[in-house]
């Protein structure tokens, strides 16, 4: 990889302290996350004992927190950006570590929502520490760069999690979760080293934000939470319930998927700095679309599984909808922006699994990759209807929110 090419000397010069402690706090949430993402389906399935429908509605009932985001994040909004990721940080992890102690339905339903104020209170957090590292030419890359280091971290976690249930045909599938929500609650000390003024414009944040000349980003992120779980949790799923698929077998695959995310990542971010969001965007649903059909149609595990590394692949270009937040809203707008986004994301991301998850009895998991396609098929053209104002039209539109 020729990090010069891929980088250019404007990102070279951006390796300041605060990005090197961000790099190591996105490494070892990652690593955690991978640890105990590898063996999470099979915890639900062979541990707890969930059928399909209960993992869909465990899905759709952990997303709720999203929808209150924008609530808690005006809350929060007076703290250092810093602060804000090192408390989410800390939520998440102690968490996951409290899968440990769940015997039953309930208690999984509990900790699981515990666990997802953490990860939705960091998902807005996220591209706001990015952007505030990079600059106006370099967004794409930096929360490219960023997802490559997620994805490294995510190979490391896999990895360990690989070797150790091979070597260990009957380790507990409670341990993953012990040892990488620890990790996760070391990466809110790295956090905490941040810089205080890190995103701070100097002009005063509002609290919330929700304005109209932001409706189809809005759009945009609704439909994005139509199909997160789809195209997350339920490909595995399917894998391990109807193919039979143990921790063994689909950890190789997180693994391929972490390998080429780590080695396309800068340059998907690259794409959308030289293509822009517009373009990006649409290409990606054009291809989730597809594979949404292939899922539905082919019933072969490995293509299928084939097909869940070319999701997973397309899903990245997903951050092209931070950097057009950014290119609509001013600096001090970003992050309660974000925040907001990530509300309106999950009022879709709770109502769709569930609805399958109903649904799933009477069309069978073909039918629910078909509603998928046709649901991201809807967004290509709301992707293509986006037009990021001039730096001088937007400059004018700030003033007036002003």
């Amino acid at each position: 990889m020729d990090i010069k090419r891929l980088f250019g000397k404007d990102m070279l010069s951006l390796w300041t302290r605060d990005l090197m402690y961000t790099v190591v706090a996105v490494f070892l949430m990652r690593f955690g996350e991978g640890i105990l993402g590898s063996a999470r389906m099979n915890f639900f399935v062979d541990t707890i004992g969930l059928t399909g429908e209960q993992v869909l509605w465990l899905e759709g009932i952990r997303e709720i927190p999203g929808i209150v985001l924008i609530v808690i994040a005006a809350l929060a909004m007076h703290l250092p950006l810093s602060w804000r990721a090192a408390i989410w940080a800390a939520v998440l992890g102690l968490g996951y570590m409290s899968f440990a102690l769940v015997k039953s339905y309930t208690g999984l339903l509990v900790v699981e929502v515990v666990a997802s104020f953490g990860l939705h209170g960091y998902q807005p957090i996220h591209p706001a520490l990015g952007m505030a590292l990079a600059t106006e030419k370099t967004r794409g890359r930096m929360l490219g760069m960023l997802a490559s280091v997620g994805s490294l971290a995510g190979i490391v976690g896999m990895g360990v999690l690989a070797i150790t249930s091979n070597v260990m045909k009957t380790v507990a599938l409670q341990l993953p979760y012990v040892v990488g929500g620890a990790i996760i609650v070391i990466s809110a000390f790295f956090f905490l080293r941040l810089s205080k003024n890190l995103g701070n414009t100097g002009q005063k944040q509002p609290r919330m934000v929700l304005r109209r000349r932001y409706w189809l980003y809005y759009v945009l992120t609704f439909f994005e939470g139509s199909r997160k779980e789809i195209l997350g949790s339920f490909c595995t799923l399917v894998l391990v319930e109807q193919y039979g698929w143990k921790v063994w077998q689909l950890s190789p695959l997180l693994l391929i998927s972490a390998i080429l995310g780590l080695l396309l990542s800068p340059y998907l971010g690259m794409l959308v700095d030289r293509f822009g969001p517009r373009k990006t965007l649409a290409g990606s649903y054009v291809v989730l679309a597809l594979s949404c059909v292939g899922y539905a149609t082919i019933p072969n595990a490995s293509i299928l599984a084939g097909l869940y590394v070319v999701m997973r692949l397309a899903q990245i270009l997903n951050l092209g909808l931070s950097v057009y937040a950014r290119q609509i809203a001013p600096p001090e707008e970003l992050t309660p922006t974000l925040s907001a986004g990530v509300s309106v994301n999950h009022i879709s991301s709770v109502a769709m699994p569930l609805l399958f998850g109903i649904l799933v009895p009477l069309i069978g998991y073909s039918g629910v990759y078909l509603g998928s396609a046709a649901l991201i098929a809807l967004s290509v053209g709301f992707a293509l209807a986006m037009r990021p104002p001039k730096p001088e039209e937007a400059h004018a539109q700030a003033a007036l929110a002003g």
